[in-house]
């Protein structure tokens, strides 16, 4: 037991020499923690972009809701389904019933264009036309302010999201459908799914404004319970009244994440990784002046009978420590800076603008510090190995 206990004596003592001798060298220590936290920050900052905005997806589904879209389609914006086939899809079993009828809501989906608050410039939004059931349909749905549009009447009703980012959302605003302007009445929530970055209307009245007669894009219902779903599915693809695609909502939203989540993730990787390059040759420069700086102290404790093994793990611990200081500094500083920030992007399968909020989670802030950790490990390598290998008597000599 005592060679054990002898070698983390000799760790510590090297690495409480070197971690002491931290104020001798301030610039290239606080080049390598700030570098270092840099790179977390940035890794940790983009990718709460692409966790944002599957957080975003993942709460607009839900596993015992349905969507019905025309076969062959995989967004709404190509789909078709006349009014018809809309009832027989009410209808099928396997939707949950109220008094007032089937939860079933037949649903139009157009493009406007909207000023975003941040830039002014034109974006696209979507313009969403549902029946009295799609209240009942997403079961988070509240006005949050002022009240629901009356049926029949041109009214809108703007998510909380889209209120926050583009402009003439706000009660009291009116907003141009068409050749028409559109009081807005209310704002709401949708338990912080993509509906809040929608505005909705009478899907009767939307029709009517876009000319579409009686024609609908898709069909949202809700399911008795999540069992019910591949009966449900069953009935309507093997009708021969009906050319229908069936996904639970869930799978459909997570699927609309796909591409952008990919596309920031990939991002974020690659402009981390070259980052982290730099960084790691300012931990190897850090930790190369410490080496050097201590080339006599190490060597007389090497003559003294410290290990070769207890240097290079010193030198290594040393080098891991700052890392960490610096990826627990990046942590923060992205936790502070992006976490909860609004933005919104633009869904490539709609080709509609979403809103989110970055969200640094745990595992995001996990990941930067385990980053920070490898830099420490990498660029303080060959200073370890140095200081381990340096002749003894010469290095004495020497200095």
């Amino acid at each position: 037991m005592a060679g054990p206990v002898n070698w983390l004596s000799q760790v510590g003592s090297i690495t409480k020499f070197g971690l002491m001798g931290i104020p001798q060298r301030p610039a290239s220590v606080a080049a390598a923690v700030c570098g270092i936290a840099g790179v977390v920050t940035v890794l940790v900052g983009v990718l709460s972009i692409a966790a944002g905005f599957r957080r975003v997806m993942e709460a607009s589904g839900s596993p015992d809701s349905a969507i019905v879209l025309r076969s062959g389609s995989d967004s709404e914006m190509v789909s078709g389904i006349g009014g018809p086939q809309t009832r027989l899809i009410a209808d099928a079993p396997g939707v949950a019933r109220t008094a007032d009828g089937p939860l079933s809501s037949a649903e139009l989906f157009v493009i406007i264009n909207l000023p975003k608050r941040s830039t002014g410039s034109d974006v696209n939004v979507p313009l969403r036309g549902v029946e009295q059931a799609a209240f009942r349909v997403r079961d988070q749905f509240k006005i949050v302010e002022g009240r629901n549009f009356e049926w029949g009447k041109d009214e809108v009703i703007a998510g909380v999201g889209a209120a926050r980012e583009f402009g003439g959302l706000e009660i009291g605003g009116k907003m141009k459908v068409g050749s028409h302007e559109w009081p807005v009445v209310g704002i709401f929530s949708a338990g912080g799914g993509a509906a809040e970055s929608e505005v909705w209307t009478d899907a009767r009245v939307l029709q009517a404004a876009y000319n579409r007669g009686d024609s609908f894009q898709s069909v949202y219902a809700r399911l008795n319970s999540p069992s019910d779903f591949e009966a449900f599915k069953d009935f309507l693809t093997t009708n021969p009244q009906l050319t229908v695609t069936v996904t639970r909502q869930s799978d459909y939203y997570a699927e609309q994440s796909t591409s952008v989540n990919l596309l920031i993730t990939t991002l974020g990787y690659l402009v981390a990784f070259f980052m982290a390059v730099g960084a790691v040759f300012g931990a190897f420069n850090t930790m190369y002046s410490s080496v050097s700086a201590r080339t006599r102290e190490i060597a007389t404790l090497r003559a003294l009978g410290f290990g070769s093994g207890a240097v290079v793990f010193a030198v290594m611990l040393e080098s891991v420590v700052l890392s960490i200081v610096g990826g627990l500094a990046g942590a923060v500083i992205a936790y502070v800076a992006f976490n909860g920030f609004h933005a919104a992007t633009i869904n490539w399968q709609s080709f509609s603008q979403v809103t989110f909020a970055f969200a640094v989670t745990p595992q995001l802030l996990v990941q930067g510090i385990v980053l920070a950790t490898l830099i420490g490990l990498i660029g303080g390598l060959w200073p370890a190995l140095r200081a381990a290998w340096m002749p003894i008597a010469a290095a004495i000599r020497d200095l």
